[in-house]
């Protein structure tokens, strides 16, 4: 009876170690399974990267004009929105050159009105010219009349004296007439032709006030023109965020001198940010634009975002590096390129913490909607 109870645990000992082992191998196997469908299935598709960080389009801000900081209106980190006021340079100087651009605009047009009322005056001048020379060619028309009808009465009396029926004293009459007639003739040609030459005069006046007018004229364009830098000027004396954004490396202080081109301060857009992923040379054989990409961010474990493949880099990075490598040297390594992939972010609902460019993230891209359509 002892011996039966001394032989019975290790009978149940071995029957327990034996569904123990059938547990496991049958847990094990259900895992290779589940792991071999979930690879067949899905894991087969993703590619996946940690060399990939976010970043965003940010812009240094630098003015346009150069002065006096006056005021500084944003603060280190401050979130601002297009058209904000970000800085005002000194605008005293702006001002009066506006005024001065302004009073010579008025000059510019007080001069082309002036020379307006020269060029009219000297039109009047004209018609009325061109009046006295129609007065004087009716005058010697009638000249070359009467002499005409002068020498004819001489003929008639000089023949008529001849034939002895009109008398010597009566001829010398007609001849005094005909003189008489010749000098009006001679003195009509004369004034048309000084009426003639005065409106020549006059139109060659006219003609250089006309130039003049077009000069002045072109002096108000010159001082439109100056008068829309003027008011550039001083409008770029308010330097304002070009879009959406935080500031961030804020430079700037209170009456410091600006030059244009020198960086004042950064606008960084936040909410525009992408994530910029190296994959592997040998990864992009079925990534496409528009493919799906979970994107995990280092500062938030257990968070997820969603984006999708925006672009793929025409080169790789060391394409486009300061010293792109030479391995016609002879001493030749192979490495496995890497290219920047961009990729989008999807937008979700709710609040969720901002991604801020520089961030270490972990990029998925599911390559499965490229091959489907490849097949």
């Amino acid at each position: 009876m002892n011996q039966a109870i001394e032989v019975l645990p290790p009978t149940l000992m071995q029957r327990h170690r034996r569904a123990l082992v059938s547990a496991v191998s049958v847990a094990a196997l259900l895992g290779v399974v589940g792991a071999g469908a979930w690879w067949w299935n899905l894991g087969q598709y993703l590619e996946e990267t940690d060399d990939a960080y976010v970043r965003a389009d940010w812009v240094a801000i630098s003015p346009r004009v150069a002065g006096y900081v006056s005021e500084v209106l944003v603060d280190d980190n401050q979130a601002v929105k297009a058209g904000d006021v970000l800085v005002r340079i000194d605008a005293r100087d702006y001002t009066e050159r506006l005024h001065s651009a302004e009073a010579q605009l008025q000059q510019a047009h007080a001069a082309v009105t002036a020379q307006q009322a020269r060029l009219d005056t000297l039109d009047a001048q004209l018609s009325e010219q061109q009046q006295r020379i129609v007065q004087a060619r009716a005058a010697l028309d009638s000249g070359e009349a009467e002499a005409r009808r002068a020498h004819l009465d001489y003929q008639r009396y000089r023949n008529l004296v001849a034939q002895q029926v009109a008398s010597a004293q009566h001829l010398e009459t007609v001849s005094a007439s005909q003189a008489q007639a010749l000098a009006a003739l001679a003195q009509a040609r004369a004034q048309v032709a000084r009426q003639q030459a005065q409106a020549q005069v006059i139109q060659a006046r006219r003609q250089q006030a006309q130039a003049q007018l077009l000069e002045r004229q072109a002096h108000i364009g010159e001082a439109q023109a100056s008068l829309a830098l003027a008011r550039n000027a001083l409008a770029d004396t308010a330097i304002r965020a070009p879009f959406d954004g935080v500031v961030g490396q804020r430079k700037v202080r209170r009456q410091q001198y600006a030059t244009p081109g020198l960086p004042l301060l950064a606008v960084v857009p936040v909410t525009q940010a992408y994530v910029i992923a190296n994959f592997k040379e040998t990864q992009l054989q079925h990534m496409a634009p528009g493919q799906a990409v979970e994107i995990a961010v280092d500062s938030f474990s257990g968070q997820h975002w969603q984006g999708e493949v925006h672009s793929i880099a025409p080169g790789s990075g060391a394409v486009f590096a300061l010293l792109p490598p030479d391995n016609a040297t002879g001493n030749f390594t192979k490495i496995v390129q890497r290219f920047p992939v961009k990729i989008r972010l999807v937008q979700r609902g709710g609040a969720s913490p901002p991604i801020l460019p520089g961030m270490s993230v972990i990029a998925t891209v599911d390559t499965r909607g490229e091959r489907a359509h490849g097949g």
